[in-house]
């Protein structure tokens, strides 16, 4: 567990000793790190979760900000050369030695290009000395032997702009007016990662080359290696690997920039065309802190305190009949360039910007005016030590990317990581200690009238009546004069359950000896599967289901239907109302959700082993004494709406829109969301159709999976589960025949102003369900996406990523769909979907590249060997078997199932389900003038 938020010293009158609150935290024992003696350092640590593999990190001190002006752009650019040819892996050869050892590209290996760093992930099988040794190679030539071949460079540009093209939209329009006033003009404002289109198009490889030599330099670099690996061998080859890398002969001063708090307001008010909703933002910054010492941890406790009591604070306005914005909030956070920030939010009703901005400075004004309370301190604390208590029971569990994240954190901005022990060991001798002085201190220290800045985004159209910064400060003004009263904290003292259920009994029990689950009906009809398993210490995971859905009623009914499991969640459960039910929950570790889909209806969740039978008591209440909150339901339907207004003015909504209608036959059960629907929903026939989807409780399966003790879980599912009504109904789903149209169909979409274009390109119909077929299936849409990558992207440049989905199903129909997209520049749209078509056709008449089958079974065995390993694959895996009716043995013969699929198996797939009889073309382009 990290706090991972910087802090103000001053902010607390500290309960601890002087020489303890100015101890330095130590960096974490079990992490080896050295420098070697041209500044390089490493970070090597052994972890077995998961079991043989192992991640490499190279982090750079080198981002956007440190660019020259004719090199804007050239950060993350470099990034991506890293990718085109290195000393040991020239032009793509990267990328294809990487996916032959079973690591995808983007999925696996990936990158990202800040201001501020730039880092490198690579996870990869440790078990294999070969590629160990090959990872560490990988991470010398990414540190400084790249090769930025002129032709490379080139054929790049096109990528990196496509990169870019991705992100335009209202935001990145809107962003660009906004970004120098609330980052006060620094240098931030003018070195965006993703740089300027002159430099990106225009740029020669000197210029690459400079900003590579100059910054990629191991003074400035270091390799993080977390894993189920040696570190003495590590170590070793680290040492052998980068000791010989050099500084540069002139090397330049690495300076680190900041964002000035210049002492003033500021005010920006900013309005695009494609803005769907209006949003107000109040930033208060703060000079940020380092966190090194033991009394920057009890600060750090503190602020995590503030923060959640605060929320609370702020989702009670949400719950109300009439709640005064669409979503608010406020709290302390990170901002940038040595900054944090108090920030105040609030996305306001069509119309209602001075209610909301209001309403969420009201709470913030209550908060400075008479602090917290004792009972929210105390919920608080309980929670965030249980919290801490979970993260100790689960420090053999950690994954390695946890510690990888604290080491990046320690090199980049020198954040203590002294290790979970610590971390506990100093919040069970702070947090006792924190008082409500402490966090209301807090408030005091960063609500303040200097270095705060007002935000406003709006539709363009409501331009004309949006305020201006004398009127938003006289708002803020009034709160501040307004008579308010301190806030009453309503904490319910009922049990949770009006009546103690009845308990079942254990009608049968049968073990599965090779995959370790046990199958238990109950009684009542009940049916459980329980999996312990040893991959989490402290959880365990559950889910259940029975046949029906929303299926079973009308299109008249459906939207009452479809949103009943929501309404009844929102009303609370049991003997409590949903801010009774937070309140009560909040001290404890567990979820507890019903939903109702289109087939089944259940209830999912996990908790601790400590809370689960408050988890039994939330399924047993979902079940038994579910909530109408009418109020509560009319505050969601106005947010719902209001959220809605201008939805019609964002073309990638109007996109999603449109292809859900069509792949959906135009039914009304998957057109997109409109006013009129949410008015056809009746709260009274909601509540109904939840309890008759809820009555007959002999008809679900529910599956618990993690740490299970057997002699603690059966008396809690006998008195609960057990317990459950019965109705001996056993209905089930109705076949609604909803599928995507036959035959061959194109619709464009003209919608927004960027030349940008997505396309999509569908194929649908009947499908041979069985294992053998969903695993070509898979490996079909592997080896497709293979080819695009290479072609769309490497060889014509017309892409960033392209995408290829497939999805079959066994019920209540076998189907399949296979979905290709990318987006692209307009102009391209026709020369890259010609080309994508051209590869299917590739496929269909040849078969694939036998080297890309092999990439793809060494891709799946890579990624499928660790999942075996998570409760979550367990949990997904077993609902996904038991729905269908399938064996749950199937899961010992996958690797064989790979195994067996051929090229020619492909090439068949290919010419059945990519015929294009049943093809779907759906592309989104700018809107005509």
């Amino acid at each position: 567990m990290k706090i991972k938020l910087l802090f103000i010293y001053s902010l607390v009158a500290g309960a601890v000793s002087t020489s303890q609150a100015q101890t330095i935290l130590p960096l974490d024992p079990a992490v080896r790190t050295g420098k070697l003696a041209n500044g390089f350092t490493y970070y090597i640590r052994h972890n077995e979760e998961p079991k043989n593999r192992v991640m490499m990190y190279l982090v750079n001190k080198a981002g956007s900000v440190l660019e020259d002006e004719d090199q804007r752009g050239l950060a993350h650019f470099m990034e991506h050369m890293s990718f085109n040819g290195t000393k040991h892996f020239p032009h793509n050869e990267l990328v294809n030695y990487l996916q032959k050892a079973g690591v995808r590209f983007g999925a696996d290996i990936n990158a990202y290009t800040s201001f501020d760093e730039t880092v490198y992930e690579l996870p990869i099988p440790s078990d294999k000395p070969e590629l160990l040794k090959g990872g560490l190679e990988i991470m010398r030539d990414w540190a400084h032997e790249a090769l930025l071949d002129s032709g490379e460079i080139d054929k790049e540009r096109g990528v990196v702009l496509e990169e870019k093209r991705l992100g335009k939209g209202a935001g990145e329009r809107m962003q660009r007016q906004y970004w120098p006033v609330i980052l006060n003009n620094s240098r931030y404002t003018v070195r965006i990662p993703i740089g300027l289109d002159t430099v990106l198009d225009n740029f020669k490889r000197p210029t690459i080359a400079r900003f590579y030599n100059d910054w990629y330099r191991p003074d400035l670099q270091a390799i993080i290696v977390v894993g189920d690996i040696n570190v003495d061998q590590i170590e070793a080859a680290i040492k052998q690997q980068f000791a010989d890398l050099k500084n540069p002969v002139h090397e330049r001063v690495r300076t680190k920039y900041t964002v000035p708090l210049t002492g003033k307001n500021q005010f920006i008010a900013v309005t695009d065309k494609e803005m769907t909703t209006t949003e107000a933002e109040i930033l208060i910054k703060h000079k940020a802190p380092e966190l090194k010492i033991a009394a920057d941890y009890r600060i750090a406790l503190v602020h995590g305190l503030f923060d959640q009591m605060l929320s609370g604070r702020y989702a009670e306005l949400l719950r109300k009949s009439d709640p005064p914005f669409v979503s608010g909030s406020a709290g302390i956070s990170g901002f940038m360039g040595g900054l944090d920030a108090y920030d105040v939010s609030v996305r306001a009703k069509p119309g209602e910007l001075e209610k909301g901005l209001k309403a969420v400075w009201r709470e913030t004004e209550r908060l400075k005016r008479f602090g917290f309370t004792s009972t929210e301190l105390e919920r608080a604390k309980t929670a965030y030590m249980n919290g801490m208590e979970s993260a100790i029971k689960e420090k053999s569990k950690t994954n390695s990317s946890s510690y990888v994240k604290e080491y990046q954190a320690y090199f980049l901005t020198n954040t203590a990581a002294p290790g979970i022990e610590m971390e506990y060991q100093l919040t069970k001798e702070d947090l006792p200690n924190i008082t409500l002085k402490d966090v209301n201190n807090l408030a005091a220290n960063y609500i303040i009238n200097t270095n705060r800045d007002i935000l406003i985004l709006a539709p363009q159209k409501d331009r004309g009546s949006l305020p201006d910064e004398a009127t938003v400060n006289s708002w803020i003004k009034a709160v501040e004069a307004e008579a308010l009263t301190p806030y009453k904290d309503d904490v319910s003292s009922k049990p949770l359950l009006s009546a103690m259920p009845a308990a079942g009994k254990i009608k049968s029990e049968e073990l599965n000896k090779e995959l370790n689950i046990t199958t238990i009906t109950l009684s009542n009809g009940v049916k459980v599967l329980l999996k312990p398993t040893d991959f989490k210490n402290d959880q365990i995971i559950f889910s259940s289901f029975a046949a029906g859905g929303t299926s079973l009623y009308s299109d008249a009914d459906y939207q009452s239907a479809t949103n009943a499991a929501g309404i009844v969640s929102a009303g609370g459960v049991g003997n409590y109302n949903t801010g009774e039910l937070s309140k009560y929950l909040e001290d404890k570790q567990l979820s507890v959700r019903p939903y109702i889909a289109e087939q089944f209806q259940g209830v999912n969740g996990g908790s601790t082993p400590k809370d689960l039978e408050t988890a039994m008591q939330m399924i047993y209440a979902y079940f038994t004494e579910p909530r109408e909150d009418t109020a509560i339901f009319k505050g969601m339907i106005a947010r719902s709406k209001a959220g809605m207004a201008n939805r019609a003015s964002d073309p990638s909504s109007v996109f999603s829109d449109t292809v859900s209608a069509v792949l959906g036959s135009y039914n009304v059960r998957r057109t997109g969301p409109t006013l009129q629907k949410l008015d056809q929903i009746n709260p009274d026939r909601a509540y109904q159709i939840y309890k008759e989807r809820f009555a007959d409780a002999s008809n679900f399966t529910f599956t618990f999976v993690g740490s299970i003790d057997m002699n603690t879980i059966k008396p809690l599912l006998e008195k609960y589960l057990g317990a459950l009504p019965v109705t001996g109904i056993h209905e089930e789903a109705k076949d609604l025949n909803i599928h995507p149209p036959t035959g061959k169909i194109e619709k464009t979409v003209y919608k927004g102003s960027e030349p940008k274009a997505t396309v999509y390109l569908v194929y649908a119909g009947q499908y041979d369900y069985s294992p053998e077929n969903n695993t070509k299936m898979d490996a079909m849409k592997e080896v497709l996406e293979i080819r695009l990558l290479q072609r769309l992207r490497e060889d014509e440049s017309g892409v960033y990523s392209p995408g290829v989905q497939e999805n079959t199903s066994l019920q209540p129909q076998q189907r399949y769909s296979f979905l290709i997209h990318f987006g692209c520049a307009p102009q391209n749209v026709e020369r890259l979907i010609a080309s994508t078509l051209d590869e299917i056709s590739k496929l269909k008449t040849d078969g694939p590249l036998p080297e890309n089958i092999g990439k793809w079974r060494a891709e799946d065995k890579t990624s499928f060997e660790p999942q075996l390993k998570t409760n979550g694959f367990w949990l997904g895996y077993l609902n996904g078997q038991l729905q269908n009716g399938q064996d749950l043995n199937e899961v010992k013969n996958y690797n064989s199932l790979l195994d067996a699929v051929k090229p020619d198996d492909i090439k068949i797939m290919a010419g059945k389900y990519l015929s294009g009889n049943n093809y779907i073309r759906l592309v989104l382009m700018p809107a005509i003038n």
